[in-house]
């Protein structure tokens, strides 16, 4: 049938690390096929080998009955396979009709034929019942209009699989909406869509299959008519029993290093209130769109907002910015150290000494001799594996770039810090060094708050836990009385 795919004991092996196991599966044609599995499960790998992103090490794909081998997404594109990514691919200042077209413009000879441009793009839009002027810059679209022409411009190829990859993570209510009404009207079509998602409310209302992957091997298929959230999240986990933390020492909950009451920016978070108190390391979880990065970023002073207060060590702080808080003592390791976190083209001594220059250089004078001792100590103590310092920050692992970050603040002797997804992309090895430093920190009386997607690892760091819904506080726990399924229980919509 048109638009099936099947994996056949297909295996994915990284050197001895085995991402999927295995995975044979069936996914048939004109339907929603949700995909879902915890962070490093083996679902993204099983989607790129069906993409032709990544190739499988055994076993063999099927598309529509007969044998298939991708060695590039262009070859997936080809045999009618699509993928819109998370991360929307459009060019900001051209036209809705020269994105869905890019680098597939309508010529009449030498010439690019603009009538016919638009006229084919309207007749896409028209079809899904989308109305947006072609002419009209992508600049100018909400998110979820630019989700849309991101689907539209998949669309456009004629795909008979469409591959959608948390397409509604950063969309309102209203958007996720209209997303979901271009679903179905494509699944009308007869086009075959695997969606993956977080989010166990959508399952119920897009979906009509739920496929889980862990530990790269294939767990089941329900029907969606007939689920319950709870049997999908023991798919998703298996029988998962209390995590076991290190003993931490009691936290004097008396008097708050910070209090943020009322925090609002919408629609990125609404009402967001805490404390976090001396030596205490505070989680944040919740899915892709809870608005955890968005707060943090907020309180920092690096985005404004629109409600709340914000309280440290007892003084509000009016209109913070990144150097007023830094002065009163808060540091931040943002989520994409490559890009918000490090200067590439620096040397590590550099990147070490960036948040501490007011300290080092307190007459506005610097040099590497006064720099050096800072340097040194955060080499030493955090464990940074360089021959020399002076070499390009970027030349180091992604496990020893982020110990770089961490080092960076760690110089400017914060009283706070926010530490945003800092074990992502990093080895074992490298997190778990990662986590003993925050204990280490928190037991000489640093502060922090945690954000990470792999629940796992606020289990195993965390003192306390916030769990954030749609921009808000939903609940708090504590990790000793909770299971890691009953937390992404709590995360998920709709439960």
């Amino acid at each position: 049938m048109r638009g099936a795919i099947e994996f056949r004991d297909i295996s994915k092996i990284y050197d001895a690390s085995v991402a999927l196991a295995k995975f044979s599966h069936t996914f048939d044609a004109g339907r929603v096929h949700a995909l879902m599995g915890k962070n490093g499960s083996g679902k993204s790998t099983a989607i790129k080998i069906l993409a032709g992103a990544v190739q499988p090490t055994l076993g063999t794909l099927f598309v529509n009955g007969e044998r298939a081998a991708f060695a590039t997404p262009s070859d997936a594109s080809a045999a009618g396979i699509v993928t819109v990514h998370q991360e929307l691919s459009l060019v900001a200042s051209l036209s809705v009709g020269e994105n869905i077209f890019l680098g597939r413009l309508p010529k009449r000879g030498i010439l690019v034929d603009w009538a016919k441009l638009h006229r084919d793009a309207a007749a896409l839009l028209a079809e899904m019942k989308i109305e947006i002027d072609t002419r009209r810059p992508v600049s100018t679209l909400s998110l979820g209009q630019q989700q849309m022409i991101e689907i539209i411009k998949a669309m456009s190829f004629q795909p008979s699989v469409l591959i959608l990859d948390e397409p509604t993570s950063a969309l309102a209510t209203r958007e996720v909406d209209r997303l979901f009404e271009l679903v179905r009207r494509l699944r009308g079509r007869g086009v075959t869509i695997i969606y993956i998602t977080h989010r166990m409310n959508e399952l119920f209302e897009i979906a009509d299959t739920c496929t889980a992957i862990r530990d790269g091997r294939y767990i089941g298929t329900v029907e969606m008519s007939n689920a319950r959230p709870a049997t999908i999240i023991e798919m998703i986990f298996g029988d998962v029993a209390k995590a076991r933390r290190p003993v931490r020492p009691v936290i004097t909950r008396d008097r708050p290093v910070l209090s943020v009451r009322g925090l609002t920016r919408q629609p990125d978070f609404v009402d967001v209130s805490f404390d976090l108190y001396p030596g205490e390391v505070l989680g944040m979880a919740g899915l892709l769109g809870a608005g955890r990065t968005e707060t943090l970023r907020s309180i920092f002073g690096a985005d404004p907002f629109d409600d709340g207060e914000i309280i440290f060590e007892g003084q509000s702080v009016h209109r913070p910015t990144p150097k007023s808080m830094k002065k009163l003592g808060l540091g931040y390791t943002p989520e994409n150290r490559k890009e918000a976190g490090l200067v590439q083209s620096a040397s590590v001594h550099d990147n070490l000494v960036l948040a501490s220059m007011h300290r080092i250089a307190a007459r506005g004078l610097t040099s590497r001799e006064r720099e050096a001792p800072f340097v040194t100590r955060q080499v030493r103590d955090l464990g940074i594996k360089i021959s020399d310092p002076t070499l390009p920050v970027s030349m180091l692992s992604g496990g020893n770039q982020q110990k770089v970050v961490i080092g960076n603040w760690l110089n400017s002797q914060p009283k706070v810090m926010f530490f945003d997804e800092p074990s992502r992309g990093v080895d074992i090895l490298a997190k778990q060094q990662i986590f003993e430093i925050i204990w280490r920190k928190a037991q000489v009386g640093l502060s922090s708050v945690f954000v990470s997607s792999e629940l796992e690892e606020l289990f195993e760091v965390c003192d306390r836990i916030l769990v954030m819904r749609r921009g808000r506080v939903f609940c708090e726990v504590a990790p000793e009385t909770i299971s890691l399924a009953q937390l992404y229980h709590l995360c998920m919509e709709g439960t």
